[in-house]
Protein backbone atom coordinates (compact mmCIF):
# COMPACT_ATOMS: atom_id res chain seq x y z
CA UNK A 1 0.00 0.00 0.00
CA UNK A 2 1.06 3.60 -0.60
CA UNK A 3 -0.19 7.14 -1.09
CA UNK A 4 1.15 7.35 -4.64
CA UNK A 5 -2.26 7.25 -6.30
CA UNK A 6 -4.01 9.44 -3.75
CA UNK A 7 -1.52 12.29 -3.38
CA UNK A 8 -1.91 13.64 -6.95
CA UNK A 9 -5.66 13.88 -6.37
CA UNK A 10 -5.10 15.72 -3.10
CA UNK A 11 -2.64 18.07 -4.83
CA UNK A 12 -5.27 18.86 -7.47
CA UNK A 13 -7.81 19.60 -4.75
CA UNK A 14 -5.36 21.89 -2.97
CA UNK A 15 -4.77 23.72 -6.22
CA UNK A 16 -8.52 24.28 -6.55
CA UNK A 17 -8.73 25.58 -2.99
CA UNK A 18 -5.93 28.03 -3.63
CA UNK A 19 -8.15 29.78 -6.17
CA UNK A 20 -10.13 31.37 -3.39
CA UNK A 21 -10.85 29.50 -0.16
CA UNK A 22 -7.46 28.10 0.83
CA UNK A 23 -6.51 29.34 4.30
CA UNK A 24 -2.79 29.41 3.42
CA UNK A 25 0.09 29.46 5.86
CA UNK A 26 -0.84 30.11 9.45
CA UNK A 27 0.67 33.04 11.29
CA UNK A 28 2.52 31.63 14.30
CA UNK A 29 2.49 33.62 17.53
CA UNK A 30 5.86 33.34 19.25
CA UNK A 31 5.32 35.64 22.20
CA UNK A 32 3.47 38.61 23.61
CA UNK A 33 4.23 41.84 25.41
CA UNK A 34 2.14 43.60 28.02
CA UNK A 35 0.79 46.99 27.08
CA UNK A 36 3.07 50.03 27.46
CA UNK A 37 2.75 53.76 26.90
CA UNK A 38 -1.03 53.70 26.81
CA UNK A 39 -1.21 50.90 24.24
CA UNK A 40 -2.54 47.41 24.91
CA UNK A 41 -1.00 43.95 24.54
CA UNK A 42 1.20 43.28 21.50
CA UNK A 43 2.00 39.95 19.84
CA UNK A 44 5.09 38.67 18.02
CA UNK A 45 4.94 36.45 14.94
CA UNK A 46 7.37 33.97 13.48
CA UNK A 47 9.14 35.44 10.45
CA UNK A 48 8.46 39.08 11.39
CA UNK A 49 11.52 39.60 13.60
CA UNK A 50 10.85 42.06 16.41
CA UNK A 51 7.67 43.62 14.99
CA UNK A 52 4.93 43.84 17.63
CA UNK A 53 1.36 43.45 16.35
CA UNK A 54 -1.97 44.81 17.51
CA UNK A 55 -4.33 41.82 17.38
CA UNK A 56 -7.76 42.84 16.07
CA UNK A 57 -8.90 39.30 15.26
CA UNK A 58 -9.01 37.55 18.62
CA UNK A 59 -12.05 35.89 20.22
CA UNK A 60 -10.67 36.53 23.72
CA UNK A 61 -13.13 39.37 24.20
CA UNK A 62 -12.55 40.03 27.91
CA UNK A 63 -8.82 39.32 27.92
CA UNK A 64 -9.30 36.58 30.50
CA UNK A 65 -6.82 34.26 28.78
CA UNK A 66 -4.06 36.44 30.24
CA UNK A 67 -5.79 37.33 33.51
CA UNK A 68 -3.42 36.59 36.44
CA UNK A 69 -6.13 34.88 38.50
CA UNK A 70 -7.12 32.58 35.64
CA UNK A 71 -3.50 31.66 34.90
CA UNK A 72 -2.76 31.03 38.60
CA UNK A 73 -5.88 28.89 38.99
CA UNK A 74 -5.00 26.69 36.02
CA UNK A 75 -1.37 26.36 37.11
CA UNK A 76 -2.28 25.25 40.62
CA UNK A 77 -4.92 22.83 39.33
CA UNK A 78 -2.44 21.27 36.87
CA UNK A 79 -0.07 20.68 39.75
CA UNK A 80 -2.88 19.04 41.72
CA UNK A 81 -4.58 16.98 38.98
CA UNK A 82 -1.97 16.70 36.22
CA UNK A 83 -2.06 17.93 32.64
CA UNK A 84 -4.77 15.65 31.24
CA UNK A 85 -7.89 13.75 32.35
CA UNK A 86 -6.51 10.35 31.34
CA UNK A 87 -9.86 8.91 30.24
CA UNK A 88 -13.29 9.71 28.89
CA UNK A 89 -15.88 10.84 31.40
CA UNK A 90 -17.75 7.56 31.98
CA UNK A 91 -14.59 5.54 32.62
CA UNK A 92 -12.46 7.58 35.03
CA UNK A 93 -12.16 10.99 33.37
CA UNK A 94 -14.64 12.92 35.51
CA UNK A 95 -12.97 15.14 38.13
CA UNK A 96 -14.52 17.31 40.79
CA UNK A 97 -13.66 20.51 38.81
CA UNK A 98 -15.77 19.23 35.89
CA UNK A 99 -18.80 18.75 38.11
CA UNK A 100 -18.36 22.10 39.83
CA UNK A 101 -17.99 23.95 36.53
CA UNK A 102 -21.12 22.30 35.11
CA UNK A 103 -23.09 23.34 38.19
CA UNK A 104 -21.77 26.91 37.90
CA UNK A 105 -22.62 27.15 34.19
CA UNK A 106 -26.15 25.88 34.80
CA UNK A 107 -26.62 28.49 37.53
CA UNK A 108 -25.10 31.25 35.36
CA UNK A 109 -27.65 30.56 32.64
CA UNK A 110 -30.59 29.85 34.93
CA UNK A 111 -30.88 26.22 33.83
CA UNK A 112 -31.25 22.94 35.68
CA UNK A 113 -28.17 21.26 34.26
CA UNK A 114 -25.06 21.68 32.10
CA UNK A 115 -22.65 19.37 30.29
CA UNK A 116 -19.08 19.97 29.11
CA UNK A 117 -17.58 19.05 25.73
CA UNK A 118 -14.06 19.43 24.35
CA UNK A 119 -15.11 22.44 22.20
CA UNK A 120 -18.20 24.37 21.14
CA UNK A 121 -17.90 22.90 17.65
CA UNK A 122 -18.06 19.36 18.98
CA UNK A 123 -20.87 20.41 21.32
CA UNK A 124 -23.07 21.30 18.35
CA UNK A 125 -22.08 18.10 16.53
CA UNK A 126 -22.80 16.12 19.67
CA UNK A 127 -26.11 17.77 20.54
CA UNK A 128 -28.13 18.65 17.44
CA UNK A 129 -28.25 15.17 15.80
CA UNK A 130 -29.59 13.66 19.04
CA UNK A 131 -32.83 15.62 18.61
CA UNK A 132 -33.37 14.96 14.91
CA UNK A 133 -35.35 11.92 13.84
CA UNK A 134 -36.83 10.80 10.53
CA UNK A 135 -39.99 12.64 11.62
CA UNK A 136 -38.15 15.93 12.28
CA UNK A 137 -37.93 19.09 10.20
CA UNK A 138 -34.78 21.17 10.73
CA UNK A 139 -35.07 24.91 10.19
CA UNK A 140 -31.85 26.94 10.04
CA UNK A 141 -30.80 30.56 9.49
CA UNK A 142 -28.88 31.07 6.24
CA UNK A 143 -25.88 32.60 8.04
CA UNK A 144 -25.49 29.89 10.67
CA UNK A 145 -21.98 28.75 11.58
CA UNK A 146 -20.27 25.82 9.86
CA UNK A 147 -20.71 23.66 12.99
CA UNK A 148 -24.49 23.87 12.58
CA UNK A 149 -24.26 23.06 8.88
CA UNK A 150 -22.17 19.97 9.57
CA UNK A 151 -24.34 18.90 12.50
CA UNK A 152 -27.34 18.90 10.17
CA UNK A 153 -25.34 16.85 7.64
CA UNK A 154 -24.71 14.25 10.35
CA UNK A 155 -28.45 13.96 10.93
CA UNK A 156 -31.26 12.37 8.96
CA UNK A 157 -34.21 14.76 9.13
CA UNK A 158 -37.29 14.27 7.01
CA UNK A 159 -36.80 17.83 5.76
CA UNK A 160 -34.43 20.80 5.94
CA UNK A 161 -35.41 24.42 5.38
CA UNK A 162 -33.08 27.43 5.31
CA UNK A 163 -34.62 30.85 5.84
CA UNK A 164 -32.93 34.03 4.65
CA UNK A 165 -30.90 35.63 7.42
CA UNK A 166 -33.19 36.96 10.17
CA UNK A 167 -36.23 36.69 7.87
CA UNK A 168 -38.99 35.92 10.36
CA UNK A 169 -41.70 36.14 7.71
CA UNK A 170 -40.14 33.24 5.84
CA UNK A 171 -39.66 31.36 9.12
CA UNK A 172 -43.35 31.79 9.87
CA UNK A 173 -44.30 30.55 6.40
CA UNK A 174 -42.09 27.47 6.76
CA UNK A 175 -43.64 26.54 10.11
CA UNK A 176 -47.10 27.04 8.68
CA UNK A 177 -46.47 24.98 5.57
CA UNK A 178 -45.16 21.89 7.41
CA UNK A 179 -48.11 21.51 9.76
CA UNK A 180 -49.40 17.96 9.57
CA UNK A 181 -46.35 16.79 7.61
CA UNK A 182 -43.82 16.22 10.41
CA UNK A 183 -44.02 15.43 14.12
CA UNK A 184 -41.19 17.62 15.40
CA UNK A 185 -39.45 20.83 14.37
CA UNK A 186 -35.91 21.65 15.44
CA UNK A 187 -35.07 25.30 14.93
CA UNK A 188 -31.37 26.05 15.14
CA UNK A 189 -29.61 29.39 14.99
CA UNK A 190 -26.52 31.25 16.04
CA UNK A 191 -27.04 33.76 18.82
CA UNK A 192 -24.38 36.16 17.57
CA UNK A 193 -23.54 35.66 13.89
CA UNK A 194 -19.79 35.39 13.75
CA UNK A 195 -19.14 37.20 10.48
CA UNK A 196 -21.35 40.21 11.18
CA UNK A 197 -21.77 40.66 14.93
CA UNK A 198 -25.55 40.95 14.67
CA UNK A 199 -27.83 38.82 16.80
CA UNK A 200 -30.82 36.48 16.50
CA UNK A 201 -34.01 38.10 17.78
CA UNK A 202 -34.82 35.22 20.07
CA UNK A 203 -37.88 36.91 21.55
CA UNK A 204 -39.49 37.19 18.11
CA UNK A 205 -38.30 33.75 17.02
CA UNK A 206 -39.87 32.25 20.14
CA UNK A 207 -43.13 34.07 19.53
CA UNK A 208 -43.21 32.73 15.98
CA UNK A 209 -42.58 29.17 17.17
CA UNK A 210 -45.24 29.38 19.88
CA UNK A 211 -47.85 30.37 17.29
CA UNK A 212 -47.31 27.05 15.50
CA UNK A 213 -46.21 24.63 18.22
CA UNK A 214 -49.73 23.29 18.79
CA UNK A 215 -49.72 21.87 15.26
CA UNK A 216 -46.74 19.57 15.83
CA UNK A 217 -47.18 16.35 17.80
CA UNK A 218 -43.69 16.56 19.38
CA UNK A 219 -43.49 20.33 19.43
CA UNK A 220 -40.90 22.85 18.26
CA UNK A 221 -37.56 23.00 20.05
CA UNK A 222 -34.98 25.76 19.70
CA UNK A 223 -31.23 25.14 19.82
CA UNK A 224 -29.06 28.27 19.95
CA UNK A 225 -25.27 28.47 19.62
CA UNK A 226 -24.24 31.65 21.39
CA UNK A 227 -20.48 31.08 21.43
CA UNK A 228 -19.72 34.68 20.42
CA UNK A 229 -22.40 36.10 22.71
CA UNK A 230 -21.93 34.55 26.14
CA UNK A 231 -19.44 36.55 28.16
CA UNK A 232 -19.25 39.34 25.59
CA UNK A 233 -22.84 40.53 25.06
CA UNK A 234 -25.67 41.63 27.31
CA UNK A 235 -25.50 43.78 30.40
CA UNK A 236 -24.07 40.98 32.56
CA UNK A 237 -22.49 38.87 29.81
CA UNK A 238 -25.27 36.33 29.50
CA UNK A 239 -25.34 36.81 25.78
CA UNK A 240 -28.09 36.97 23.21
CA UNK A 241 -30.72 35.60 25.60
CA UNK A 242 -30.14 38.51 27.97
CA UNK A 243 -29.98 41.12 25.21
CA UNK A 244 -33.04 39.93 23.26
CA UNK A 245 -35.06 38.77 26.27
CA UNK A 246 -35.60 35.42 24.53
CA UNK A 247 -34.73 31.97 25.77
CA UNK A 248 -33.47 28.85 23.99
CA UNK A 249 -34.72 25.41 24.89
CA UNK A 250 -31.15 24.17 24.49
CA UNK A 251 -28.27 26.67 24.71
CA UNK A 252 -24.76 25.90 23.44
CA UNK A 253 -21.75 28.10 24.13
CA UNK A 254 -17.98 28.04 24.49
CA UNK A 255 -15.33 28.50 27.13
CA UNK A 256 -12.80 29.38 24.43
CA UNK A 257 -13.83 32.92 23.59
CA UNK A 258 -14.86 35.43 26.28
CA UNK A 259 -13.96 33.04 29.09
CA UNK A 260 -10.48 32.66 27.63
CA UNK A 261 -9.91 28.97 28.32
CA UNK A 262 -10.91 25.91 26.25
CA UNK A 263 -13.97 23.73 25.75
CA UNK A 264 -17.67 23.96 24.99
CA UNK A 265 -20.88 23.26 26.86
CA UNK A 266 -24.64 22.89 26.66
CA UNK A 267 -27.25 23.92 29.23
CA UNK A 268 -30.87 22.82 29.39
CA UNK A 269 -33.28 20.85 31.57
CA UNK A 270 -31.98 17.99 33.68
CA UNK A 271 -33.84 15.49 31.47
CA UNK A 272 -32.24 16.82 28.28
CA UNK A 273 -28.73 16.76 29.76
CA UNK A 274 -29.20 13.25 31.21
CA UNK A 275 -30.33 12.07 27.76
CA UNK A 276 -27.27 13.66 26.09
CA UNK A 277 -24.85 12.05 28.54
CA UNK A 278 -26.15 8.65 27.42
CA UNK A 279 -26.45 9.32 23.68
CA UNK A 280 -23.94 11.93 22.46
CA UNK A 281 -20.85 10.20 20.98
CA UNK A 282 -18.75 13.38 21.15
CA UNK A 283 -19.24 13.30 24.92
CA UNK A 284 -19.14 9.56 25.54
CA UNK A 285 -16.10 8.68 23.44
CA UNK A 286 -13.94 11.80 23.67
CA UNK A 287 -11.80 13.08 26.52
CA UNK A 288 -13.15 16.11 28.38
CA UNK A 289 -11.26 19.33 28.90
CA UNK A 290 -8.55 18.95 31.50
CA UNK A 291 -9.35 19.43 35.20
CA UNK A 292 -7.01 22.43 35.16
CA UNK A 293 -8.94 23.99 32.28
CA UNK A 294 -12.16 23.43 34.20
CA UNK A 295 -10.73 25.25 37.23
CA UNK A 296 -9.51 28.09 35.00
CA UNK A 297 -12.97 28.33 33.40
CA UNK A 298 -14.63 28.44 36.84
CA UNK A 299 -12.31 31.29 37.78
CA UNK A 300 -13.09 33.15 34.55
CA UNK A 301 -16.82 32.64 35.10
CA UNK A 302 -16.52 34.05 38.62
CA UNK A 303 -14.75 37.13 37.21
CA UNK A 304 -17.50 37.68 34.64
CA UNK A 305 -20.02 37.38 37.48
CA UNK A 306 -18.23 40.01 39.57
CA UNK A 307 -17.96 43.83 39.56
CA UNK A 308 -14.71 43.41 37.63
CA UNK A 309 -16.62 41.51 34.96
CA UNK A 310 -19.21 44.27 34.68
CA UNK A 311 -16.36 46.76 34.28
CA UNK A 312 -14.77 44.69 31.50
CA UNK A 313 -18.11 44.37 29.71
CA UNK A 314 -18.69 48.11 29.97
CA UNK A 315 -15.21 48.76 28.59
CA UNK A 316 -15.88 46.35 25.73
CA UNK A 317 -19.13 48.14 24.82
CA UNK A 318 -17.50 51.58 24.93
CA UNK A 319 -14.59 50.52 22.72
CA UNK A 320 -16.98 48.86 20.27
CA UNK A 321 -19.00 52.07 20.03
CA UNK A 322 -15.80 54.08 19.59
CA UNK A 323 -14.67 51.86 16.73
CA UNK A 324 -18.05 51.84 14.94
CA UNK A 325 -18.35 55.61 15.27
CA UNK A 326 -14.83 56.10 13.95
CA UNK A 327 -15.46 53.84 10.96
CA UNK A 328 -18.62 55.74 10.07
CA UNK A 329 -16.80 59.07 10.30
CA UNK A 330 -14.16 57.74 7.91
CA UNK A 331 -16.84 56.70 5.44
CA UNK A 332 -16.51 52.94 5.90
CA UNK A 333 -19.62 50.80 5.78
CA UNK A 334 -20.31 48.79 8.93
CA UNK A 335 -23.28 47.38 10.82
CA UNK A 336 -24.90 48.95 13.88
CA UNK A 337 -24.87 47.14 17.20
CA UNK A 338 -23.14 46.71 20.54
CA UNK A 339 -21.26 43.47 19.95
CA UNK A 340 -17.43 43.64 19.75
CA UNK A 341 -17.46 42.01 16.28
CA UNK A 342 -17.31 45.08 14.05
CA UNK A 343 -17.34 44.32 10.32
CA UNK A 344 -16.06 46.64 7.60
CA UNK A 345 -18.12 45.83 4.52
CA UNK A 346 -15.74 46.33 1.58
CA UNK A 347 -17.77 44.35 -1.00
CA UNK A 348 -14.78 43.87 -3.29
CA UNK A 349 -12.15 41.11 -3.17
CA UNK A 350 -9.17 43.15 -4.35
CA UNK A 351 -9.91 46.05 -2.03
CA UNK A 352 -10.41 43.70 0.92
CA UNK A 353 -7.08 41.96 0.31
CA UNK A 354 -5.34 45.30 -0.18
CA UNK A 355 -6.68 46.68 3.10
CA UNK A 356 -5.63 43.55 5.01
CA UNK A 357 -2.12 43.94 3.57
CA UNK A 358 -2.08 47.66 4.39
CA UNK A 359 -2.96 47.02 8.02
CA UNK A 360 -0.44 44.17 8.31
CA UNK A 361 2.25 46.53 7.03
CA UNK A 362 1.35 48.79 9.97
CA UNK A 363 1.49 45.94 12.49
CA UNK A 364 -2.24 45.31 12.77
CA UNK A 365 -3.69 41.80 12.45
CA UNK A 366 -7.19 41.55 10.96
CA UNK A 367 -9.26 38.89 9.22
CA UNK A 368 -10.36 39.44 5.63
CA UNK A 369 -13.27 37.45 4.21
CA UNK A 370 -13.42 37.21 0.44
CA UNK A 371 -15.47 35.41 -2.19
CA UNK A 372 -16.15 32.46 -2.24
CA UNK A 373 -15.83 32.25 1.57
CA UNK A 374 -18.59 34.88 1.60
CA UNK A 375 -21.00 35.62 -1.28
CA UNK A 376 -19.92 38.01 -4.03
CA UNK A 377 -20.63 41.54 -2.85
CA UNK A 378 -20.37 40.60 0.86
CA UNK A 379 -16.56 40.79 1.13
CA UNK A 380 -15.53 42.24 4.47
CA UNK A 381 -12.90 42.67 7.13
CA UNK A 382 -13.97 41.40 10.54
CA UNK A 383 -12.59 43.47 13.38
CA UNK A 384 -12.90 42.20 16.95
CA UNK A 385 -12.59 44.46 19.95
CA UNK A 386 -11.16 43.05 23.19
CA UNK A 387 -10.97 44.43 26.70
CA UNK A 388 -7.17 44.15 26.57
CA UNK A 389 -7.22 46.89 23.92
CA UNK A 390 -6.88 50.54 24.89
CA UNK A 391 -8.40 53.71 23.50
CA UNK A 392 -5.05 54.42 21.89
CA UNK A 393 -5.21 51.04 20.12
CA UNK A 394 -8.62 51.86 18.64
CA UNK A 395 -7.44 55.32 17.60
CA UNK A 396 -4.25 53.88 16.05
CA UNK A 397 -6.33 51.43 14.00
CA UNK A 398 -8.64 54.21 12.84
CA UNK A 399 -5.66 56.38 11.89
CA UNK A 400 -4.21 53.62 9.72
CA UNK A 401 -7.60 53.00 8.12
CA UNK A 402 -7.78 56.72 7.32
CA UNK A 403 -4.46 56.39 5.48
CA UNK A 404 -5.78 53.69 3.15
Amino acid sequence: MSLNKLEPLLADKLSELQQGICKGNEKIITGMRAGTGGFGTRYFLEGYRDRAFLRMNSNSYLGLAVHPQVIKAETQAAEQFGTGPGAVRFISGTYRPHIELEQQLAEFHGRESAMLFSSAYTTMLGVLPQFITTDTLVVSDALNHNCIINAIRLSHPVGKEIYAHADLTTLNNILESYQGRVKRVCLVTDGIFSMRGDYAQLDKINACCKRHEHAYEQGIISIVDDSHGVGAFGQTGRGTEEYSQGRADILIATLGKAFGVNGGYVVSSSTVIAYLRETSPFYIYSNPITPAEAVAASTALAIVNSPEGLHLLDKLRKFSVRLRSGLEQLGFETLPGEHPIVPILIRDTKKTSALVAHLLAHNILVTGLNYPVVPEGEQEIRLQVCAEHSEMDIDYLLAKLADF
